[in-house]
């Protein structure tokens, strides 16, 4: 069978992308070394500068990256690509149960997209038997729009495993015939 074109469209897409005050520190950071090289003149200074931002920045633009989608019958967070019929119900959370689920109600074993700064989150448990990983906690500042994202995307896979396994047993019932 092939995927349709609204498929492969996402039907949620966010980039945790790091906070301004990150970047004001990055350049805070590229201005510290080019201090650090002041004795040694202005070239050293200029090289510690750029060296010392350009490290910086990358550094918060790398960690600024993680995405987190719901595209082709898959959540896709960060590197793991996760078959949505594998997933159970998800639940959005608010800033204080999002808190707990980071903290003293975390499990070990559960996948993380963390990011501190992002208060919103979501909860899904794994339902597949062959994966350890209890859940999924994906920091995200649109919990209910991930939700919906998630739950279209179950409706949608349970409809394609229903008719599929109604052209199965047609086909078989008429060959049987």
């Amino acid at each position: 069978m092939q995927p349709s074109a609204s498929s492969s469209v996402p039907r949620f897409d966010e980039r945790l992308t790091a906070p301004r005050s990150w970047w004001v520190i990055a350049a805070l950071l590229g201005l510290s070394g080019g201090l650090i090289m002041f004795p040694l003149g202005t070239v050293p200074i200029l090289g510690g500068l750029i060296a010392a931002g350009a490290l910086a920045a990358v550094a918060v633009s790398s960690y600024g990256s993680a995405r987190i989608r719901v595209v082709a019958g898959s959540l896709v967070a960060g590197d793991a690509r996760i078959p949505v019929p594998a997933l159970g119900t998800p639940e959005a959370l608010d800033a204080e149960e999002a808190r707990a689920w980071r903290t003293f109600k975390a499990d070990p074993r559960a996948f993380m997209v963390l990011r501190s700064y992002v208060p919103g989150a979501v909860r899904v448990e794994v339902t597949d038997p062959a994966d350890p990983t209890p859940y999924v906690y994906l920091s995200t500042r649109d919990p209910e729009g991930l939700v919906a994202a998630l739950e279209a995307a179950r409706a949608e896979s349970a409809a394609q495993a229903e008719s599929t396994a109604d052209a199965e047993s047609a086909r078989s019932a008429g060959t049987a015939g």
